[in-house]
Parts: structure tokens; sequence; C-alpha cells
């Protein structure tokens, strides 16, 4: 199956750099929603026969021109939801968002009983995130589409893609409507095709500015 992960479009949060993770969330800035529009173009060449969001208001937000060109209904899932900041919700001071990236990236590196403070273990996010996957890849579509969150994504491929690890994922941040594609399944594993554009592997010119929520990782 061809997976592709999909980061929301800009909201007002990412603006004031917060980590906003509850549910349902803001709404899609004017650049947002332009992001969104842009992506049924970006992503012509691709047969995509399922279509996935998350249950915050953003990603399906996102999703709805591309659901309008493909003629797919959004199925919304909670599993691929962001990954809760617990304590830190709509915190955006550097000591939160360092012990929120250390705590997601440590998940991805298996420390998986860890606990974001005040929210979930990291077995949990990852076995919401796997249980979409995997009806994803029941469904017998060979490209699937799920519009999901920065952290959420960055935790998970790192997790689940034998050729990114965490030193990749947590200096490689998705800027809004950046996609991640995979090759794989459930059961033989995945790969990371590309990262924004770019084959994993090749030559690039280091992170980008915006990280999970939108919050900047510069000093993290």
């Amino acid at each position: 199956m061809r997976l592709l992960l999909i980061r929301h479009g800009q909201t007002p949060s990412n603006l004031k750099h917060l980590l906003d993770t509850a549910v349902p969330g803001p709404a899609l800035t004017p650049l947002g929603q332009q992001q969104a529009a842009a992506l049924p173009e970006a992503l012509a060449a691709e047969e995509i026969g399922a279509l996935y969001a998350s249950t915050l208001i953003r990603t399906q937000l996102t999703a709805a021109p591309l659901a309008a060109a493909t003629g797919l209904e959004v199925l919304v899932r909670d599993g691929i939801r962001e990954l809760s900041a617990g304590d830190l919700e709509m915190r955006g001071d550097d000591p939160a968002v360092e012990t929120y990236l250390t705590t997601v990236f440590a998940w991805s590196a298996g420390e998986t009983e860890l606990r974001m403070p005040g929210g979930e273990r990291g077995a949990e996010a990852l076995g919401r995130f796997d249980a979409v996957v995997a009806e994803a890849a029941a469904s017998g579509a060979g490209t699937v589409a799920m519009v999901s969150h920065g952290a959420a994504i960055r935790m998970w491929v790192a997790a689940r893609a034998a050729n990114v690890d965490v030193a990749f994922a947590s200096t490689h941040e998705l800027r809004n409507t950046g996609i991640v594609v995979l090759s794989g399944s459930p059961d033989e594993g995945w790969l990371t095709l590309t990262w924004e554009g770019r084959a994993v592997g090749a030559e690039d010119s280091g992170p980008v500015d915006s990280g999970p929520a939108g919050a900047s990782v510069e000093d993290v």
C-alpha cells in the first residue's frame, strides 16, 4: 500500500506557536484554507482510493477539497488525531515544547510506557495510529491519504518506517500540508519514499521552521 501522511493546513494556534492538541481544536487560517485548496493539484498524480482525517476540525477542513476533487468520503478516525499535550496543552514556552518533543521521540525510540505529563502513553498513541493504518490496509485501496498532525506523523514514521530514525524525524519538521509518502503494509513493514517531496536519504539543507502544532523547535 502507498500511504500519504499529510499534515493539516495552518491554524491560528500555529501562528501563536501553541501546543494545541485537544478536540475539536481550531479551524484554518485564510492561508491554511489556501494550502488545503492546493492539495488536489499537488496530489493529482496519485490514485487515492481512501481518504482519512482525524477528529480535529483542522484536518477535516484540510481534507475537504481533496474529497471534493476525488469524490471520496472523508473517513474520520480518532486514532490519527494529534498526540495529546496533556498538562502542556496551549503552552508555547520552550520548556513545554522541549518536554513534549522529548516525550514524543522517546516513544519512537521504544520507550512506549513513558507518559506525556497529564496525557497518554506512547503505547496508546502508537496503538491508535496503528489501528487506523491497519484498517486502511485491509480496505484494499492501493493508495491511502491520511490528513493528520505534525507530531503524530513524525512520531509514527520514526517508530514504524525502517529507513527513518529519531535523529531524522526530530530534525525534519513537517510544514503545514507537508506530506510524507510511505510504501508497505502493517505485516511487512514500511519504507519512507519521500519527506515533503524529497527522497529520504537525499542531501538536504537541514530542518525547516515549523514543528509539532506549529511550535518553533529552533532551541530544542
